[in-house]
């Protein structure tokens, strides 16, 4: 096991995300918007640099064909970090992190339970199943960081008309960005068909934590982190962006020494 990585985790993390909020933006990469990133940062975004990965699936779905490539790189990457790109690298998730830190007067913060983590399960079977029948990208239609990113850009900058579908996704985002300020990363527990998909890894990934049997489960992990994962019960929930807030806030919980088989002193990863 590998021991605490230092209280240094919080400030390394930001200044990752902003590095990664600037690289997949940025028109130098452009030569890289083959390779679906797992992270939400729509293609359509004029800076973009890498193409979406649920984008990829629903056009594949939707005209009969398997994503090979894209389901490979979800594949691979998830099997080896699980859902670290989640809370590491999304510049959605980013947002989201940055939202919720403001104190908006009447806006009391609030927790949503793990267990409505199932709702965003729920979401990916519709995002999966409807361009099989309707050969209709669902998600990139209403998706409010395709509205953010590339929706709201492209109509200003082509001085395009606005008609009433734009305005319902517009409306969407709207709502989501006011939870922001109420909920931690609420995107990301409810809806997010990416982190859906990255989650399943989670319990087989290369990159997994570790509670110590001397736990007293005292419920500091909880209180610190962003997703409200009890995880001295379930450190490596299907909801864990790898964040490491628990490793930080807690030196009875660290990472995993990958390719190991000693399982002594390891929490049970029940969901």
């Amino acid at each position: 096991m590998l021991k605490n990585i230092g209280k240094k985790i919080g400030s390394l993390r930001t200044k990752v995300q902003i590095s990664f909020m600037i690289l997949a933006n940025s028109l130098f990469l452009k030569h890289l918007m083959f390779f679906p990133f797992p992270i939400m940062n729509c293609y359509s975004c004029p800076l973009a640099v890498f193409s979406c990965p649920i984008g990829t699936l629903q056009y594949f779905i939707g005209i009969g064909a398997i994503p090979f490539y894209t389901v490979g790189v979800l594949g691979s990457i998830g099997s080896l970090f699980g859902r670290f790109s989640c809370g590491w690298a999304c510049p959605f998730g980013f947002i989201q992190d940055l939202l919720y830190k403001i104190k908006i007067p009447f806006f009391k913060k609030r927790v949503i339970p793990e267990r409505y983590g199932i709702i965003k399960y729920i979401f990916l079977g519709i995002v999966i199943l409807l361009p099989i029948f309707m050969a209709v990208p669902f998600f990139c239609m209403i998706c409010p960081v395709g509205t953010l990113e590339a929706g709201i850009p492209t109509v200003l900058l082509l001085n395009l008309d606005i008609n009433l579908f734009f305005w319902i996704k517009i409306g969407i985002l709207i709502a989501i960005i006011l939870t922001m300020f109420i909920f931690s990363r609420p995107f990301c527990k409810l809806f997010c068909p990416l982190g859906a998909i990255l989650g399943l890894f989670n319990k087989i990934s290369g990159f997994r934590l570790r509670v110590d049997d001397s736990c007293t489960k005292c419920g500091r992990c909880e209180r610190v982190c962003p997703m409200n994962i009890k995880v001295y019960k379930s450190p490596n929930s299907p909801n864990c962006i790898r964040c490491l807030k628990c490793v930080e806030e807690c030196n009875k919980i660290s990472i995993e020494r990958p390719l190991t088989n000693d399982k002594s002193n390891k929490a049970g990863d029940n969901i």
